[in-house]
């Protein structure tokens, strides 16, 4: 008994429990290994494997595996020659572990029940239920996709059943475990006329409002910003200043919801820009100096509010709420779910390594493919590089922003330590390198993830400008579209994107995610 990896433990006490009498008759020829209820048995054409004696909640730490270290060397010369060479995998460091007790007895599974996570630290692994796992049940985790084996058999795959009180959820979501063959996911409904709209349900899909704006009906209640405008005496020159704010860089979006022109009696007062700098006007125009003025922040929701705006400046009078998106077709939903298939896909590759199974993707748009001629996918490397940045979504920014810089000419790309300013000899003309928006990287662009954005993220992606996120894991700890925080609603943001998180019809959560990750 002393040469076994792990303890068995036997009871002679009686019991009255018919529950714990069935597991007793049902383990008697097998041993029950720990305080969980575990017993090695033997299935016909697998050897052995771990079945559940009785139930197993889900989030149930069921074993904890120390685990042999090999170095490189050693392994080569010794290990790979024996047994062990079916058993071992590698270690993070590059090593190659064994691991103790019931860590080399658990089968495979396409659809496993259980999940691992590797402790560095204390060199070992630790295996929790990913579900509500019965009596007789099996227990698998997923070896990856690269079998060096035939699997035999399929677990039963049962219904998730998870007993969860509504603030044990939270700490759940992390470690749910995701249907790995992707192919096999019930299709979601999209027969009819591709151009159909779909609504509410029929979405694959939840919309997160963002917020309720805020109607703004007294003036003590309109949030104002402080803008740039100039007054143009003679009307002959509104045009001509016109075309030349278009080329100068400074139009932004943060204006976007305010008229260009103001007119009152014979003078025109052009709206400029927002730049902490005092803007460079043509000098060969007669106009005045440029001076800063009280804006509204946001568009007028209610005929009240727009005539209380339009006070301080010509205001857009836009009664949809802000937060919601727009209309979506069949053949959208179609696009967004194979999007969603392919992250799914990308995430069960990663299973096998080392890295955390967070996968980024960006496909070509859906209707304007001019914004994007390819698609990018993008996975997190925090732990392969070593670096605590290199989050999926950070790295497909830095994906899409590489391949722009090679693909466009150098020529277009502006300065990012110089202003976008008009040409200093005060000219009509306009620089090649004051092109607005060329470092806006996602602008019009709809990112898929498998995990909500970290706030990190979330403010990385609000910079790019991208339009829309979905993701399929909410982060309650970390998340920054929803969970801790919500970037894109913040007040005084310069760009808001839509937020939806996919439907778990379509996939659950990636297994083997650490829940003390922040992923």
């Amino acid at each position: 008994m002393a040469t076994l990896p792990f303890t068995v433990t036997t009871s002679n006490t009686s019991t009255n429990s018919g529950e714990s009498s069935t597991e007793n008759s049902w383990c008697q020829s097998n041993w029950v290994l720990n305080r969980e209820g575990c017993c090695i048995r033997t299935a016909e054409g697998k050897g052995r494997g771990v079945y559940a004696s009785r139930i197993i909640p889900p989030q149930t730490v069921i074993e904890v595996s120390p685990v042999l270290l090999f170095t490189r060397t050693e392994y080569n010369d010794y290990g790979r020659h024996t047994i062990l060479d079916h058993y071992v995998y590698k270690w993070r460091d590059g090593r190659m572990a064994l691991a103790l007790g019931l860590g080399s007895i658990f089968n495979h599974s396409s659809h496993p029940n259980v999940s691992y996570t590797i402790d560095p630290a204390h060199q070992c692994i630790r295996y929790t239920s990913t579900r509500t796992i019965n009596p007789e049940e099996e227990m698998c985790i997923f070896y990856g996709q690269n079998l060096w084996f035939d699997p035999v058999g399929t677990t039963e795959n049962l219904e998730p059943q998870v007993y969860l009180d509504q603030s044990d959820q939270s700490e759940f979501l992390d470690i749910l475990a995701i249907d790995i063959e992707v192919d096999g996911v019930e299709p979601w409904d999209t027969s009819g006329d591709p151009h159909d709209i779909l609504e509410g349900e029929a979405l694959p899909f939840i919309w997160k409002k963002l917020q309720i704006d805020e109607e703004e009906e007294s003036m003590e209640d309109i949030r104002t910003m402080q803008a740039w405008a100039v007054d143009i005496s003679n009307s002959k020159y509104i045009a001509t200043m016109l075309k030349w704010l278009k080329q100068s860089g400074l139009e932004s979006d943060t204006l976007s919801h305010l008229k260009r022109i103001r007119k009152r009696d014979s003078i025109s007062t052009l709206l400029l820009s927002v730049s902490s700098s005092v803007p460079v006007l043509p000098t060969n125009i007669d106009i005045g100096d440029p001076y800063q003025i009280s804006v509204p922040c946001n568009p007028a929701l209610t005929q009240t509010s727009l005539f209380l705006k339009n006070t301080l400046w010509p205001t857009v009078y836009a009664p949809r709420r802000k937060w919601e998106p727009e209309k979506w077709s069949i053949a959208k939903v179609q696009w967004a779910r194979d999007a969603i298939n392919h992250i799914l896909r990308n995430t069960a590759e990663t299973a096998s390594s080392d890295e955390l199974p967070v996968i980024a993707y960006v496909p070509k748009p859906f209707e304007d493919e001019a914004l994007l001629s390819r698609s990018f996918t993008a996975k997190d490397t925090r732990i392969s590089t070593g670096h605590p940045l290199r989050h999926a979504a950070m790295n497909i920014i830095r994906n899409v922003a590489d391949w722009r810089a090679q693909t466009f000419p150098a020529d277009l790309l502006s300065d990012p330590l110089k202003p976008a300013t008009s040409p200093s000899n005060g000219s009509l003309g306009i620089s090649d390198t004051s092109c607005n928006g060329v470092d806006y990287l996602l602008t019009g662009l709809t990112l898929f993830i498998t995990h909500e954005p970290c706030i990190m993220c979330s403010m990385a992606l609000l910079h790019s400008r991208v339009k829309e996120v979905f993701y399929i894991v909410p982060m309650p700890r970390t998340g920054g579209c929803g969970g801790s925080a919500c970037l894109p609603a913040l007040k005084g943001v310069n760009h808001r994107y839509s937020i939806a998180h996919w439907r778990q019809k379509e996939g659950s959560a990636p297994a083997h995610l650490d829940e003390q990750i922040d992923a």
